[in-house]
């Protein structure tokens, strides 16, 4: 039997290989988070093959650790599964067997509950979109700040999609009567690729900001003294957008709001919902309408007709 096929049918904790997360296509920010899950988990003592004590760990993490300690348990344990699997013998095949059995077992122990119901989301109208890019200044910060709210705004970026977004992604393709139009080549969740047409002041800031920026990343930090520097973490960009947030009264706002914000206005000009969803990534247009609270009518409600006193 092999040390690894010993290692996984015993009670002994598992030899997890964090290179798995390493190789899997994903965001750099989103890479960090399963790996700090991954540390927590060792650091606590939890055996993953303990499906009882893993279990209740688990259970104790908010949905959002929850969701990355799984899915960094799935990747690692594919890699695993797949590893041992390549090592089966006529000889040894039941001790594999009962290997994967296990694995399988560990990636079912961390139970992830989904949402249900209907939440208050956040967008911004479009007199406060126009409000919150005027803010902007036309200095280097405030440049890049409209680079960084036009791109959540008028493109529909994940923060972590924007904090990787090079110049590269800045494409033209042709339209009818051979016009073109600058277009966005974004790599989304899952690896997932999608074109996004963004409009020509968004287009013209982009260019421009180039020529400032050399090329590269688009989104930078700056330095204490405002001199450009490296790339602008999903952190920095998320209180970017409070900064900015709270100037217009929403202290809370953040840069899904922004995303949010896009869908929604562009919904509420005639943009086929379908179309929508494949401009946000969405896995469904079932996503992309619990995404709008589309079953939620703010425009007439029963608690109009209700006959308060002093009304």
């Amino acid at each position: 039997m092999t040390t690894q096929t010993a290692i996984i049918t015993q009670a002994q904790s598992p030899s997890l290989d964090l290179k798995a997360i390493d190789r899997a296509d994903l965001q750099p920010t989103t890479k960090a988070k399963y790996k700090r899950e991954i540390a927590n988990l060792m650091q606590a003592g939890i055996n993953p093959l303990d499906l009882d004590g893993l279990t209740a760990y688990a259970d104790g993490l908010k949905s959002s650790r929850k969701s990355f300690l799984k899915s960094a348990l799935r990747l690692m344990s594919a890699d695993f599964e797949q590893n041992i699997k390549g090592r089966a013998t006529p000889e040894n095949i039941a001790q594999i067997q009962a290997g994967v059995y296990r694995l399988e077992a560990m990636r079912g122990a961390v139970k992830v509950k989904a949402h249900k119901g209907t939440k208050a989301h956040t967008w911004l109208s479009q007199k406060q979109v126009t409000e919150i890019t005027k803010l902007c200044k036309d200095d280097l910060e405030g440049r890049r700040d409209w680079i960084v709210l036009g791109l959540l705004l008028g493109a529909g970026l994940r923060r972590d999609e924007l904090a990787t977004l090079t110049f590269d992604a800045l494409k033209q393709q042709p339209m009818k009567g051979g016009k073109v139009r600058d277009v966005l080549q974004v790599k989304g969740k899952g690896a997932k690729d999608r074109v996004i047409p963004i409009k020509p002041i968004l287009a013209e800031h982009l260019h421009a900001w180039k020529e400032t920026v050399k090329g590269g990343l688009v989104v930078r930090s700056l330095g204490m003294r405002k001199k450009l520097g490296g790339s602008m973490s999903a952190v920095a960009i998320f209180q970017l957008v409070r900064k900015y947030g709270g100037v217009i009264g929403l202290p809370e706002l953040a840069p899904h709001d922004l995303r949010r914000t896009y869908a929604q206005l562009g919904y509420e000009a005639g943009v086929p919902i379908t179309q929508i969803s494949v401009l946000l990534g969405h896995s469904s247009v079932a996503t992309t309408q619990k995404y709008l609270n589309l079953n939620l009518d703010l425009e007439t409600t029963a608690s109009d007709f209700i006959p308060l006193s002093g009304d």
